[in-house]
């Protein structure tokens, strides 16, 4: 068996390792920065760009990056399956690199509404400058068929969603956009890409931002998108170059380093999220829990049948109508930090802003009007995690008592 055809936990461990040069060589890729790449003659630098410019993985100048870069780059292809893998300097960056690149003036993109919301501002303050049109839809309740128009080429996808987590039949929708030549890309930073595969259900791009899980641990920003084709692969690196974006190989390093414990991560992520949302589900104070890997979750169904996996964010729904309670609630969690990202080795927790939750019709049809609170559920021990959030359940009854 290759490399390529061991269990994902294997390639996890084995991708992008350094090959052993005079008989011996280091575990890790070696840290290799540089602003000048150095060519032995001029037909050697002429040989080399040459085949850059034919879309080949070579470096003619620091900023295409050299080992520490490629290294990370096959071993995120390898993860997802895909042809070749591209760094960006952050998820954002790593969104609005796939816009730019498959997108051009006149062009119609369809994008699921409940997607991360940054997306919505990249639409408005740049797209619509440049005469991109931007349709939401809901692919659960909306025709994808009637949508797609002569000028439409691109289908953008989260699966789960934004802070409440629905699961999209990725399958059936990349079949619909396929038979009217229409690229799918989907953002897939909720599994790390260890739990779901994008590009095998049908997507053409897949999209993370290795911030989160990938680095997991809250100590780097960077985005990676990987393409299933070699056409797309010189696409995007077109796009790329005229970006001018670039890594650096200390970030590169350190998010190799957090891949290479990614499963096992992800793994307590997931059984200690699952004991969570279990115990929300059985509050007197939770009006609903959103978590797909819980059976009365609506996406479960669909979760089971493409995901391998859950990640660790879980949402939930207060039952109390004063719209103070979720604030009340996250100041008087002791092991939860309130901070806006997540996939970190830490547990987090955060109040989910009305105004994106409206964006939502997932969240309209279900005709939620209380506060929502997002946890990231860390690697602690879970026992602690639930008492810590039954203290702060308390704290906010009596609160709520004392003000009524």
């Amino acid at each position: 068996m290759s490399r390529d055809q061991a269990h994902v936990q294997t390639r996890l461990v084995h991708a992008g390792s350094p090959e052993l040069k005079g008989g011996s060589g280091p575990v890790n890729v070696p840290v290799v920065r540089t602003s000048t790449v150095r060519f032995a003659d001029t037909a050697a630098h002429a040989a080399l760009n040459r085949q850059r410019a034919a879309g080949e993985r070579v470096a003619t100048y620091g900023r295409h990056g050299l080992d520490t870069h490629q290294a990370l780059e096959q071993a995120v292809a390898s993860l997802e399956g895909g042809y070749r893998t591209v760094l960006a300097p952050s998820g954002l960056s790593a969104i609005v690199l796939v816009l730019l690149a498959t997108l051009a003036p006149g062009d119609h993109a369809l994008v699921s509404d409940s997607v991360y919301s940054p997306v919505r501002k990249v639409d408005k303050s740049l797209l619509q400058r440049y005469g991109i049109e931007v349709e939401y839809f809901s692919p659960a309740r909306d025709d994808l068929e009637s949508r797609i128009r002569p000028n439409t080429r691109l289908l953008y996808l989260e699966s789960p969603s934004s802070l409440l987590y629905e699961v999209l039949d990725l399958p059936a929708l990349a079949a619909v956009a396929r038979r009217h030549g229409v690229l799918v890309a989907a953002d897939n930073t909720w599994s790390g890409g260890l739990y779901y595969q994008p590009l095998a259900l049908g997507a053409h791009i897949s999209i993370q931002a290795a911030t989160k899980y990938l680095a997991g641990h809250s100590d780097v920003m960077m985005g990676v998108v990987t393409v299933d084709s070699a056409e797309l692969s010189q696409r995007i690196g077109v796009a790329y170059d005229a970006l001018g974006l670039s890594v650096g190989a200390d970030d590169a390093y350190l998010t190799l380093r957090g891949l290479r414990t990614l499963d096992v991560r992800l793994a307590r992520h997931h059984q200690n999220a699952l004991s969570v949302a279990e115990y929300l589900g059985r509050h007197a104070d939770v009006e609903r829990v959103y978590y797909p890997a819980l059976p009365q979750d609506p996406g479960h169904a669909l979760w089971r049948r493409d995901f391998s996996g859950a990640s660790g964010l879980v949402s939930f729904v207060f039952k109390h109508p004063e719209a103070a309670a979720a604030a009340r609630f996250i100041d008087a969690l002791k092991y939860f930090s309130i901070g806006a990202s997540w996939g970190g080795y830490e547990s987090l927790a955060l109040e989910a802003a009305p105004e994106r939750l409206a964006e939502h019709s997932y969240w309209r049809d279900a005709a939620q009007a209380h506060s929502v609170v997002r946890l990231h559920i860390g690697l602690e021990n879970p026992l602690d995690l639930i008492d810590d959030l039954e203290r702060a359940f308390g704290a906010t009854r009596d609160a709520m008592r004392r003000s009524a």
